[in-house]
Protein backbone atom coordinates (compact mmCIF):
# COMPACT_ATOMS: atom_id res chain seq x y z
CA UNK A 1 0.00 0.00 0.00
CA UNK A 2 3.17 2.15 0.17
CA UNK A 3 2.44 5.49 -2.33
CA UNK A 4 -1.30 5.31 -1.82
CA UNK A 5 -1.81 5.24 2.11
CA UNK A 6 -4.32 7.39 3.69
CA UNK A 7 -3.35 6.03 7.16
CA UNK A 8 0.37 3.97 7.47
CA UNK A 9 1.52 1.15 9.44
CA UNK A 10 2.62 2.02 12.81
CA UNK A 11 6.27 2.74 12.83
CA UNK A 12 9.11 2.93 15.95
CA UNK A 13 8.67 6.95 16.76
CA UNK A 14 12.42 7.76 16.73
CA UNK A 15 12.40 6.60 13.38
CA UNK A 16 9.78 9.75 12.43
CA UNK A 17 11.82 11.97 13.51
CA UNK A 18 15.14 10.63 11.79
CA UNK A 19 15.42 13.66 9.29
CA UNK A 20 14.82 16.07 11.95
CA UNK A 21 17.35 17.57 14.34
CA UNK A 22 17.13 16.53 17.21
CA UNK A 23 15.64 19.07 20.31
CA UNK A 24 14.03 19.22 23.77
CA UNK A 25 10.73 18.30 22.31
CA UNK A 26 11.61 15.43 20.23
CA UNK A 27 13.48 13.69 22.90
CA UNK A 28 10.21 14.49 25.44
CA UNK A 29 7.92 12.53 22.50
CA UNK A 30 10.10 9.93 22.15
CA UNK A 31 10.48 9.17 25.56
CA UNK A 32 6.25 9.50 26.24
CA UNK A 33 5.41 7.84 23.09
CA UNK A 34 6.35 4.66 20.98
CA UNK A 35 5.13 4.22 17.86
CA UNK A 36 3.48 6.77 15.38
CA UNK A 37 1.07 5.86 12.29
CA UNK A 38 1.39 8.86 9.80
CA UNK A 39 -2.07 10.56 8.11
CA UNK A 40 -2.30 11.77 4.99
CA UNK A 41 -1.91 15.70 5.03
CA UNK A 42 -4.55 16.75 2.88
CA UNK A 43 -6.42 18.53 5.18
CA UNK A 44 -8.10 16.25 6.51
CA UNK A 45 -5.67 14.68 9.06
CA UNK A 46 -7.17 15.47 11.98
CA UNK A 47 -10.71 13.95 11.55
CA UNK A 48 -8.85 10.88 9.65
CA UNK A 49 -6.28 10.45 12.58
CA UNK A 50 -9.17 11.23 15.32
CA UNK A 51 -11.69 8.72 13.96
CA UNK A 52 -8.80 6.22 13.10
CA UNK A 53 -7.28 6.33 16.93
CA UNK A 54 -10.68 6.46 18.48
CA UNK A 55 -11.75 2.63 16.32
CA UNK A 56 -8.31 1.12 17.02
CA UNK A 57 -8.61 1.82 20.84
CA UNK A 58 -12.65 1.21 20.52
CA UNK A 59 -11.66 -2.52 18.96
CA UNK A 60 -10.33 -3.61 22.28
CA UNK A 61 -13.22 -2.76 23.93
CA UNK A 62 -16.30 -4.56 22.71
CA UNK A 63 -18.59 -2.42 24.59
CA UNK A 64 -17.11 0.75 23.95
CA UNK A 65 -17.22 -0.05 20.23
CA UNK A 66 -21.14 -1.33 20.68
CA UNK A 67 -22.03 2.16 22.10
CA UNK A 68 -20.31 4.04 19.86
CA UNK A 69 -22.20 2.14 16.92
CA UNK A 70 -25.18 3.17 18.66
CA UNK A 71 -24.71 7.26 19.32
CA UNK A 72 -23.51 7.27 15.57
CA UNK A 73 -26.86 5.34 13.97
CA UNK A 74 -28.49 8.24 16.48
CA UNK A 75 -26.70 10.83 15.01
CA UNK A 76 -28.69 11.33 12.21
CA UNK A 77 -31.17 12.80 14.31
CA UNK A 78 -28.92 15.94 15.37
CA UNK A 79 -27.99 16.72 11.37
CA UNK A 80 -32.16 16.49 11.26
CA UNK A 81 -32.33 18.98 13.85
CA UNK A 82 -29.97 21.01 12.90
CA UNK A 83 -31.24 21.18 9.17
CA UNK A 84 -29.69 18.74 7.18
CA UNK A 85 -31.05 17.18 4.19
CA UNK A 86 -31.10 13.70 4.58
CA UNK A 87 -29.83 12.93 1.41
CA UNK A 88 -26.75 15.11 2.27
CA UNK A 89 -25.56 12.54 4.74
CA UNK A 90 -27.41 9.22 4.06
CA UNK A 91 -24.83 7.52 2.17
CA UNK A 92 -21.85 8.59 4.16
CA UNK A 93 -23.90 7.32 7.42
CA UNK A 94 -24.45 4.14 5.87
CA UNK A 95 -20.56 4.07 5.34
CA UNK A 96 -19.86 4.54 8.53
CA UNK A 97 -22.02 2.39 10.19
CA UNK A 98 -20.86 -0.51 7.41
CA UNK A 99 -17.55 0.29 8.80
CA UNK A 100 -18.04 0.16 12.37
CA UNK A 101 -19.90 -3.25 12.50
CA UNK A 102 -16.89 -4.80 10.11
CA UNK A 103 -14.47 -3.94 12.79
CA UNK A 104 -16.91 -5.22 15.79
CA UNK A 105 -17.48 -8.41 13.39
CA UNK A 106 -13.36 -8.73 12.69
CA UNK A 107 -12.21 -7.41 16.10
CA UNK A 108 -9.41 -6.77 13.82
CA UNK A 109 -6.89 -3.56 13.61
CA UNK A 110 -5.82 -5.26 10.20
CA UNK A 111 -9.68 -4.78 8.71
CA UNK A 112 -9.82 -0.96 10.18
CA UNK A 113 -6.20 -0.57 8.87
CA UNK A 114 -7.67 -1.77 5.19
CA UNK A 115 -10.96 0.23 4.89
CA UNK A 116 -9.05 3.50 6.36
CA UNK A 117 -6.95 3.26 3.06
CA UNK A 118 -9.81 2.43 1.04
CA UNK A 119 -10.44 6.21 -0.47
CA UNK A 120 -14.22 6.26 -0.95
CA UNK A 121 -14.96 4.71 2.35
CA UNK A 122 -11.88 6.48 4.21
CA UNK A 123 -13.62 10.12 2.96
CA UNK A 124 -16.76 9.04 4.13
CA UNK A 125 -15.89 8.84 7.63
CA UNK A 126 -14.14 12.11 7.39
CA UNK A 127 -17.16 13.80 5.58
CA UNK A 128 -19.96 12.33 8.10
CA UNK A 129 -17.68 13.34 11.00
CA UNK A 130 -17.52 17.08 9.67
CA UNK A 131 -21.30 16.76 9.19
CA UNK A 132 -21.53 16.12 13.37
CA UNK A 133 -19.34 18.80 13.95
CA UNK A 134 -21.08 21.44 12.08
CA UNK A 135 -24.52 20.28 13.60
CA UNK A 136 -23.43 20.37 16.98
CA UNK A 137 -21.85 23.95 16.13
CA UNK A 138 -25.12 24.97 15.24
CA UNK A 139 -27.09 23.66 17.82
CA UNK A 140 -24.44 24.86 20.07
CA UNK A 141 -24.17 28.51 18.88
CA UNK A 142 -24.63 30.76 21.47
CA UNK A 143 -21.23 29.07 23.16
CA UNK A 144 -19.59 28.34 19.90
CA UNK A 145 -19.75 31.61 18.01
CA UNK A 146 -17.80 33.60 20.39
CA UNK A 147 -14.64 31.88 19.40
CA UNK A 148 -15.09 32.04 15.69
CA UNK A 149 -14.49 35.39 13.84
CA UNK A 150 -17.06 35.62 11.51
CA UNK A 151 -20.35 37.42 10.73
CA UNK A 152 -21.91 34.68 9.89
CA UNK A 153 -21.96 31.55 12.12
CA UNK A 154 -24.57 29.41 10.13
CA UNK A 155 -21.92 30.19 6.98
CA UNK A 156 -18.64 29.33 9.05
CA UNK A 157 -19.99 25.70 9.25
CA UNK A 158 -21.20 25.47 5.84
CA UNK A 159 -17.55 26.51 4.57
CA UNK A 160 -15.39 26.12 6.72
CA UNK A 161 -16.17 22.44 8.94
CA UNK A 162 -18.22 20.53 6.41
CA UNK A 163 -16.07 21.16 3.12
CA UNK A 164 -13.42 18.32 2.57
CA UNK A 165 -9.66 19.68 2.94
CA UNK A 166 -10.46 22.12 5.12
CA UNK A 167 -7.83 22.24 8.26
CA UNK A 168 -9.49 22.00 11.72
CA UNK A 169 -9.72 24.62 14.27
CA UNK A 170 -9.55 24.38 17.60
CA UNK A 171 -13.10 24.76 18.05
CA UNK A 172 -14.21 22.33 15.85
CA UNK A 173 -12.18 19.99 17.61
CA UNK A 174 -14.02 20.74 20.93
CA UNK A 175 -17.43 20.51 19.50
CA UNK A 176 -16.74 17.19 17.94
CA UNK A 177 -15.15 15.82 21.47
CA UNK A 178 -18.43 16.99 22.91
CA UNK A 179 -20.86 15.23 20.75
CA UNK A 180 -19.20 12.39 20.67
CA UNK A 181 -17.94 12.02 24.16
CA UNK A 182 -15.12 11.21 23.28
CA UNK A 183 -11.69 12.25 25.15
CA UNK A 184 -8.78 13.74 22.97
CA UNK A 185 -5.11 14.34 23.81
CA UNK A 186 -3.18 16.37 21.79
CA UNK A 187 0.26 16.85 21.70
CA UNK A 188 1.66 20.34 20.17
CA UNK A 189 5.43 20.42 19.16
CA UNK A 190 4.43 24.70 17.52
CA UNK A 191 6.13 27.61 19.34
CA UNK A 192 9.46 28.70 20.14
CA UNK A 193 9.07 26.60 24.23
CA UNK A 194 11.27 24.01 24.83
CA UNK A 195 8.57 21.77 26.16
CA UNK A 196 5.77 20.46 24.44
CA UNK A 197 2.02 21.79 25.02
CA UNK A 198 -0.47 19.01 26.20
CA UNK A 199 -4.08 19.68 25.20
CA UNK A 200 -6.33 17.38 27.30
CA UNK A 201 -10.02 17.75 25.80
CA UNK A 202 -12.19 18.15 27.74
CA UNK A 203 -9.68 18.98 30.78
CA UNK A 204 -9.12 16.58 32.87
CA UNK A 205 -10.32 13.57 30.70
CA UNK A 206 -8.72 10.24 30.62
CA UNK A 207 -8.57 10.25 26.81
CA UNK A 208 -8.43 7.42 24.41
CA UNK A 209 -7.29 9.21 21.55
CA UNK A 210 -3.81 10.72 21.28
CA UNK A 211 -2.36 12.31 18.68
CA UNK A 212 1.08 14.69 17.51
CA UNK A 213 0.33 18.42 16.22
CA UNK A 214 3.11 19.67 14.20
CA UNK A 215 3.25 22.16 11.00
CA UNK A 216 -0.31 22.06 10.78
CA UNK A 217 -0.79 18.68 10.81
CA UNK A 218 -2.02 15.70 12.87
CA UNK A 219 -0.27 11.78 13.54
CA UNK A 220 -1.91 9.20 15.22
CA UNK A 221 1.28 8.06 18.34
CA UNK A 222 0.99 6.09 20.98
CA UNK A 223 1.52 6.38 24.83
CA UNK A 224 4.33 3.74 25.96
CA UNK A 225 2.00 3.01 28.88
CA UNK A 226 0.28 1.18 26.12
CA UNK A 227 2.74 -0.23 24.16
Amino acid sequence: MEGVWLVSERQDISSYFADQTTNFKITDVCREFSTVRKVRGDGNCFYRAFSFAYLESAILDSRGLHGFIEMIKESSIALSCAGFDERSYKKHLSKVIAVLEQCQSDGSVGTLYRLFNQPCTSDSVVQYLRLITSAYLQSHADFFSNFVETSNFQAYCHQEVEVMAMECDHVDIQALSQALNVAIHIVSMEGDEQKLVDHIIPEGAEPSVHLLYQTSHYNIIYPRTQA
